[in-house]
């Protein structure tokens, strides 16, 4: 094997497929190779070495699903903990997307079908997956390069042991959550570039659909991550206007509202007391009212009420929404207004765990304060009252 090589380590247990494959790289005029042959998945891992600290003789690894000694996507694990640099195309009989899709978010930077496959196809494939591992390791060490500063630059200026943990695991968490996004770009990317001639439009506007998604999430993920850091900072500013606060909450249930129905939640508004201009940050306060309305109906049961009190008083102002959804067990609600905290009975119901952190920033900004009142299959109820100003 040579310097200047691409050496590819194939794991097939069928010849005739692998020597095709062989034929396939010359016929695609790839550039210089060495491939290497095994027939199982325990040949390969000694081919591979199991010090993870000495560099790889591969560049790539081509995988089928079907061995003697290993069979499906488990072959990943053990592929990506002895070699965890490694790209790995993965070929099968089966044209499955829902299987292509679960490869990739496995580890695999391609799928390939293999009577699907030619020169043209592989050489591609074997390409592009060189490109986007070598895209994400060093994503990977940037994200490792930034956790590192910002630990270094944390603990220069505070001694705090638990700014110091929390610092590292916001950096760490935040990169994690981007990857997840990211992968869903790259993978409906690939198809899009791969297999634009075969996919009807209703799988492209899938594929599509998914990027966009992807985006939308990443984006909101950063403004959130950016607004906690500002606060945190102590860059959050409340600007005071006065705000007819009747008016501001009914345009903030006409919004949601357009969640709400998909689920047919139906969002009652009351408003009691005397009705005054109040003095308040109008951006800070929709912050607080669609995080937590927003919350009321993402975690509340189709068909339900969520009810939402507008209370004036001499001296505040309460807000208090209700709702009938999941609750939040009594053992988690004290580190609930964490960054990234979320309630262990969530399960796949998705979130990024700012957004009562965010809440909880922009109440203390008005000089308020937000209160819990939640059973476990009950219904939670949160009470913010921010402070009458003159």
């Amino acid at each position: 094997m040579t310097s200047d090589s691409i050496n590819i380590l194939l794991i097939e247990d069928n010849l005739a497929e692998a020597r095709l494959l062989q034929e396939f790289l010359k016929d695609g005029s790839f550039k210089e190779f060495n491939l290497v042959h095994v027939k199982r998945l325990s040949e390969a891992l000694d081919a591979i070495g199991e010090n993870i600290s000495i560099p790889c003789l591969y560049n790539i690894i081509l995988l089928d699903l079907t061995l003697p000694d290993s069979q499906g996507l488990e072959s990943l694990k053990p592929l990506m903990a002895r070699a965890p640099c490694l790209p790995i195309v993965v070929l099968t009989n089966i044209n499955d997307e829902q299987l292509a899709i679960e490869a990739v978010r496995k580890g695999a930077q391609d799928y390939l079908v293999k009577r699907q496959i030619n020169s043209q196809l592989l050489v591609r494939s074997l390409r592009y997956a060189i490109e986007r591992k070598q895209y994400l390791e060093t994503l990977r060490a940037l994200n490792q390069s930034l956790k590192s500063r910002v630990e270094e630059r944390t603990a220069q200026l505070v001694e705090a042991k638990e700014v110091n943990q929390f610092k590292s695991e916001f950096v760490s968490i935040l990169s994690h959550d981007i990857r997840n996004p990211l992968n869903a770009i790259l993978l409906a990317a690939g198809f899009l570039k791969n297999s634009d001639d075969n996919l009807s439009d209703d799988k492209k506007l899938a594929h599509y659909q998914m990027i966009r998604s992807a985006i939308k999430s990443m984006s909101l993920l950063l403004d959130e991550a950016s607004f906690i850091g500002k606060a945190d900072s102590g860059n959050l500013n409340c600007e005071l206007i006065g705000i007819d606060l009747i008016d501001f909450c009914n345009a903030i249930v006409k919004e949601i509202r357009l969640t709400a129905s998909q689920k047919n939640i139906d969002i009652i508004f009351n408003f009691k007391g005397n009705s005054n201009e109040f003095l308040g940050d109008e951006k800070l306060l929709h912050h607080i009212l669609i995080n937590l309305l927003g919350n009321a109906v993402k975690y509340s049961p189709s068909n339900s009420q969520i009810i939402f009190d507008l209370i004036f008083q001499k001296l505040a102002i309460i807000f208090r929404i209700k709702d009938s959804g999941i609750g939040i067990p009594v053992t988690e609600q004290e580190q609930l207004f964490e960054p990234f905290h979320r309630a262990s009975n969530v399960g796949k119901i998705a979130g990024t765990g700012l957004g009562l952190a965010i809440v909880k920033k922009c109440v203390d900004a008005h000089g308020g304060e937000i209160t819990l009142q939640s059973q476990e299959g009950i219904g939670s109820t949160f009470t913010v009252t921010l402070p009458v100003i003159n």
